[in-house]
């Protein structure tokens, strides 16, 4: 029986402030009145806010208070909405819905941080729409059992993960082939997950039990794959089959699919992104929520009636499977997750426009009832087909269909997995309720008491448990460290350590932890790496409680000692809660870079920090697969203070510099281009392990390489025109220094007054004023030449500059000249302020025209090419050491752009000075001839010729005074 079609029910909710959110001051820019949901843009307060209109618009930033002990979320102020109200609203419904035999979807949407997790899982009693589904699911069923005996259920849970379009089975970590299980399509069932795990469950403490297992198993799988969280989406699969005999006695068969889909973080890339970088479109990591995104326009198109859209589910792993949530046979729910935040305005609007196309969107759901002997009936002739397919399939009728032996073979082995398949379901379809409880319960048995016995010996055994970005993730790993010796090391160790871990700089023998009498200590092996509380070890030391221990590049744990703790708490020690965040500070700063801490930092402080955050652990685990890999290149963390680019004020970019340690070319990455390349490496890495041949590319495509001609940024100029303001010409030879404050050559600046036709000013035509504020209202031209620049680093063979004036929205260039580290640019523009206005002189006056120099590097082999990358990394190491000990250090002070700020002020002063002077000498030159010969007056117009732009208003005032005494316009000498 099929429903009317109906549109995707879509809810929007908005969750409070974050720590990091409230400790930045942030404005809540996000309001909700009934269904409609209002965003205010924080660059434009007095403008109307965009105004959506959803199915639900929840409201669950403020008017809670937490309940003791359970601490659940309880509202105090009607608007807010609880998790028991998100329930009511959507999760009776989707089980009403399957209970009547309709799939049922709900997909999570939204940024990484934005609450999806809350909304769909939740935790402690604020439970989610997914426990309170499955505990109401289980209750139904029970009632159902007693109040008829021919009732009759199964309900299996299924849970995949999709990372890089690869579709890997988190209840079976052990079948995830080479490139993931593989999606096919059944003629009725539509795309389905071929070889997956699928377990029966009984209460929803099974079904918890199951996703704290596909969880930890997402957790181990993400840490060995070197994979980030984020960017997965999780599929959990709750199929219920209800048997029940109709009016007429026949056994009926209804099933019923709930899929929950919590997708991958929807964060956008800054405009700024990976623009220009060749591979920006080279990672799969993001491609399943971009073709979600397409699918979900062309059904929106298809909703309001457009004709002619193509769908393009096939264009991704995820969009396949959701076919049916879509665009086919589902009840559709959308929960799109916002933040409240400010600095999160243009993710919120993304994410509301995306919520209003999907709202467009119509399924057409249908009963799924059939009678329990046909669907018997329909698999025995599927697989009696399917044995007849096999039994003519030999290699001479492969021979005439042109088809290759080893494709027959591969279609041979799909029918029988799918014979055995269908044999199952049979057998399932056979088994009565109680039989299949019985079967889940010994199954879930030794299951159960593992997890009991490793709970209970949490209590009392010394323990690592892990630490990951994703908070959900975190914890989901546990390494006992008991009495006597634990060796850590990877699967390549005979005998197999006690502490199995794999993945990036895991050597094969790593660490040795001992554990004598409760005093529990570790030794690095030679060559590896461990950090404790952020700092490197490098012989035996002794852990204590919460210490954060970081073995290779991205296993990062904190050590529990039950009985450290115990003592603590005994001495009135508060316990410390230790995050993953607090521990990447920490690295951070014993790695130099200095952490603002407590309430007075600022916004820039705080967003600089979470980026820093966020980047240092990534190039760490691009160094280890770059070794790994024998790529030789280095990454390098580099900051670059909003003072180098001129500004006074902003925040402190957290780029990535690229070295080559082959060619010594280097480049520099903003953070887009460096996490687009991150996820390509990660692929890369990924085959590398998985054994595939052609896991190195060509190196268009290699994320590691970057052409040598590819344009690099040697250093800035910043150039104060506080002279022009005056109308006083500036020439001056300047340092090129990099971000870093070291010099790497010098640029030749002149900006020189002019006329409106270019043509510079005589001595005679001297165009200077005594103050700027004359020119107010006036138009002034001049001209910007860049003649030259000396000393150029060696390595560039191509040099030229770019620059950007005032308002102007042009990047201005100079020519590209070849072949010399002393180019002559000859570069000329003229510009111009008609009128000058007083924002224009506040800007030459106290800004600096920022140059930047560019060049093109020459790439020439090393004598060390021959040497492995940890080689060449070590010996670039010593070579920087013995660098910085002859005191050629890095320095990121502006000290130097302010004293040099204060010298042009000084020496436009000078200039000034030399003006005047140079004016009163040639009117006392006038005067000493006007006596000579003998005459008493000074014309004052002659005077006034002299002075136009110096002393101009003054002399008019003696003038008419003058004037009014005799009559003339003439000053009387005496």
């Amino acid at each position: 029986m099929a429903a009317g079609a109906e549109n995707v029910k879509v809810a929007v909710r908005v969750r409070p402030f974050n720590d990091r959110e409230r400790n930045k001051d942030a404005r809540c820019i996000v309001n909700m009145v009934g269904k409609s949901t209002e965003l205010f843009n924080p660059d434009e307060p007095k403008s109307e806010p965009k105004r959506f209109t959803f199915d639900y618009s929840y409201w669950s930033h403020d008017g809670f208070k937490e309940t003791e002990p359970d601490r659940y979320l309880k509202p105090v102020n009607p608007k807010y909405v609880d998790q028991k109200r998100v329930f009511e609203d959507l999760g009776l419904q989707m089980l009403d819905n399957a209970w009547k035999g309709y799939n049922c979807s709900v997909f999570a949407y939204g940024q990484t941080g934005s609450g999806k997790s809350y909304s769909i899982m939740g935790y402690g009693a604020n439970k989610g729409v997914v426990p309170m589904v499955c505990d109401e699911l289980f209750r139904g069923m029970n009632e159902r059992q007693k109040s008829s005996e021919d009732a009759d259920f199964q309900v299996t849970f299924s849970m995949i993960e999709i990372y890089n379009e690869q579709v890997r089975d988190l209840l079976n970590p052990k079948n995830n082939p080479k490139g993931g299980l593989k999606i096919r399509e059944h003629q009725n069932k539509g795309f389905y997950v071929e070889m997956l795990k699928v377990v029966n469950v009984n209460s929803f403490s099974d079904i918890e039990s199951r996703i704290n297992e596909g969880t930890r198993n997402r957790t181990i799988a993400a840490t060995n794959m070197n994979a980030t969280s984020s960017r997965a989406h999780t599929i959990v699969s709750v199929t219920l089959v209800q048997k029940a005999k109709n009016e007429a006695g026949q056994s009926m068969t209804k099933t019923s699919i709930i899929n929950l889909v919590d997708l991958a973080g929807s964060e956008r890339v800054e405009k700024t992104g990976a623009t220009g970088d060749r591979l920006k479109e080279g990672s799969l990591i993001n491609q399943s929520l971009s073709t979600l995104g397409n699918v979900i326009k062309a059904l929106a198109d298809v909703g309001s009636g457009k004709k002619g859209s193509h769908v393009p589910y096939r264009n991704s792993a995820l969009t396949k499977l959701l076919k049916n949530a879509l665009g086919g046979n589902s009840k559709t729910i959308m929960i799109a997750a916002i933040s409240p935040a400010d600095d999160n305005y243009e993710e919120t609007l993304s994410t509301l426009r995306y919520a209003d196309r999907a709202k467009s969107i119509k399924t057409k759901a249908v009963i799924n009832e059939s009678p329990t002997e046909k669907l018997i009936r329909e698999l025995r002739e599927e697989n009696a087909r399917l044995l007849q397919q096999l039994g003519g399939g030999g290699g001479q009728a492969a021979q005439v269909v042109g088809i290759p032996e080893d494709e027959v073979e591969s279609m041979k082995k799909m029918m029988e997995e799918q014979i055995q398949r269908n044999k199952e379901e049979m057998t399932e379809m056979e088994k009565s309720w109680k039989q299949r409880l019985a079967e889940a319960e010994s199954a879930n048995m030794e299951k159960l008491m593992a997890e009991q016995q490793k709970q209970e010996q949490m209590k009392v055994i010394p323990h690592i448990w892990n630490l990951n970005e994703d908070p959900s993730l975190t914890g989901m790993i546990v390494h006992f460290t008991p009495e006597g010796v634990s060796r850590v090391g990877n699967k390549k160790a005979s005998p197999p350590p006690e502490i199995l871990l794999n993945g990036l700089s895991i050597l094969k023998e790593h660490a040795v932890i001992t554990n004598k009498k409760n005093v529990v200590r570790i030794r690095p092996c030679e060559n590896a790496k461990i950090l404790i509380n952020g700092k490197e070890v490098t012989e035996e030391v002794e852990l204590h409680h919460n210490d954060r221990v970081m073995l290779g590049s991205n296993h990062l744990f904190v050590f529990h000692h039950p009985q450290d703790l115990a003592k603590n708490i005994k001495a009135g020690k508060q316990e410390e809660k230790v995050t993953y965040d607090q521990a990447q500070a920490e690295i951070a700063e014993n790695s130099g870079f200095h952490m603002e801490k407590g309430p007075g930092k600022s916004k820039d402080d705080i967003i600089f920090q979470e980026d820093l955050i966020e980047i240092m652990p990534l190039v760490s685990e691009a160094n280890a697969i770059s070794e790994e890999l024998d790529k030789k290149v280095k990454f390098e963390i580099a900051l670059v203070s909003p003072q180098v680019k001129g500004l006074k004020h902003g925040r402190t970019e957290v780029n990535v510099l690229m070295r080559n340690l082959e060619n010594g070319t280097e480049f520099m990455w903003n953070r887009d281009k460096f996490l687009n390349r991150k996820y390509i490496m990660q692929e890369m890495y990924q085959n590398f392990i998985e054994g595939d041949k052609d896991w190195d590319v060509e190196k268009e495509k290699d994320p590691f390489w970057e052409h040598p001609d590819t344009e690099a940024l040697i250093g800035y100029v910043h150039v104060y025109l506080q002279s022009l303001a005056y109308m006083i010409e500036l020439e001056e030879t300047l340092a090129i220094t990099d971000y870093k404050g070291l010099e790497k050559g010098h640029l030749r600046v002149e900006a020189l007054p002019c006329k409106k036709n270019g043509k510079e000013f005589s001595e005679d035509e001297d165009a200077f004023v005594e103050e700027p504020t004359e020119m107010l209202g006036k138009p002034m031209f001049f001209k910007v030449k860049i003649p030259s620049a000396r000393g150029l680093p060696p390595q560039f063979k191509k040099s030229f500059c770019r620059y950007k004036f005032y308002l102007d929205k042009k990047m201005q260039q100079t020519k590209e000249i070849v072949g010399t580290t002393n180019p002559d640019f000859y570069h000329e523009q003229l510009f111009n302020s008609n009128p000058v206005t007083r924002q224009f002189l506040e800007y030459i006056e106290n800004q600096p025209l920022v140059i930047e120099v560019w060049g093109r590097q020459q790439g020439k082999a090393m004598k060390a090419a021959n040497l492995t990358t940890k080689a060449l990394v070590a010996e670039d190491t010593m070579r920087r050491s013995r660098i910085s000990l002859r005191g050629d250090t890095s320095s990121t002070s502006i000290e130097p752009d302010e004293k040099y700020k204060l010298l042009v002020e000084l020496n436009t002063h000078k200039k000034r000075a030399d003006k005047m002077e140079a004016k009163l000498r040639k009117i006392y030159d006038m005067v000493v001839e006007a006596k000579a010969k003998g005459n008493p007056n000074l014309s004052a117009d002659k005077v006034e010729e002299v002075l136009k732009s110096g002393y101009k208003e003054q002399f008019k005032a003696a003038a008419i005074a003058a004037s009014s005494v005799n009559g003339s316009k003439a000053c009387i000498l005496q």
